[in-house]
């Protein structure tokens, strides 16, 4: 599977995997045999048993649409609904574990779900489905027409990403930060930190640890009041992350 690198609001870049096409076309099947069953369950509890088709009968034309399409809707609208109450999924997507997202990192609009829907016409009516299924191995993120239109794909949800594999940190609600300067810091800046500081206490690399924290305080104007590098370190880690999420 491919990977997709969505950028946060705090410019961390977080890796998902696109989901495949085996996924893709499973979560469709089963989407397919929800719809079926909801059209079978319907028809003999709506228009058998309480005799809707009987009634129908007797309307004209555009008025039996009518009524069908009502009956319907939640088939001929079924992924532009659910998508758009689910954010992105579908409940053959839920239960394949897989997401639509836009590419940029935001969560996918309305009207994206319906640009998705519209082109359900081409990729998926059109040919039995040969123009979506082409289109989707020919992209390097797993995408049919639809999602290039809406600028979406659709991500696998089964490799959770690990909050140690960006540069957040789990701050309580009530933390109280100590050096407002981290601020002079970046993304980068903090990225290499963090990954230099938990290399180094897993090793007891401790000549790393003191030339970290005289980097930082060099770059940021910091003086470690902590005593201890490590707990320093941390901290500035911690801090970086309040104001950030702050801003």
């Amino acid at each position: 599977m491919s990977q997709l690198a969505i950028v946060t609001t705090q410019n961390v870049t977080i890796h998902f995997q696109a989901a495949s096409v085996g996924d893709r076309i499973l979560a469709y099947v089963l989407d397919w045999l929800i719809k079926i069953a909801y059209a079978i369950s319907v028809y003999f509890v709506f228009f058998v048993a309480v005799g809707i088709e009987d009634w129908a009968n007797t309307l004209d034309n555009w008025s039996q649409i009518s009524v069908y399409i009502i009956f319907y809707f939640p088939v001929i609208f079924y992924s532009l609904l659910f998508e758009s109450i689910f954010e992105g999924q579908t409940l053959g997507k839920k239960m394949m574990k897989t997401k639509v997202v836009k590419i940029d990192g935001y969560q996918a609009t309305f009207g994206d779900y319906i640009i998705r829907w519209l082109f359900r016409l081409i990729d998926i009516s059109t040919n039995s489905g040969m123009i979506g299924l082409i289109a989707m191995i020919s992209s390097s993120k797993t995408q049919r027409l639809g999602d290039m239109a809406a600028g979406t794909a659709v991500i696998s949800l089964q490799n959770k990403v690990d909050i140690n594999h960006t540069i957040l940190q789990e701050i309580q609600g009530d933390y109280q930060p100590i050096y407002p300067q981290v601020i002079k810091l970046s993304d980068n800046d903090v990225r290499i930190i963090k990954e230099s500081f938990e290399r180094s206490v897993v090793q007891r690399d401790y000549q790393t640890l003191i030339k970290l924290r005289e980097k930082i305080e060099q770059v940021a104007g910091i003086t470690n009041k902590m005593g201890n590098d490590m707990d320093f370190i941390r901290t500035v880690l911690k801090d970086y992350n309040y104001y950030t999420q702050s801003m």
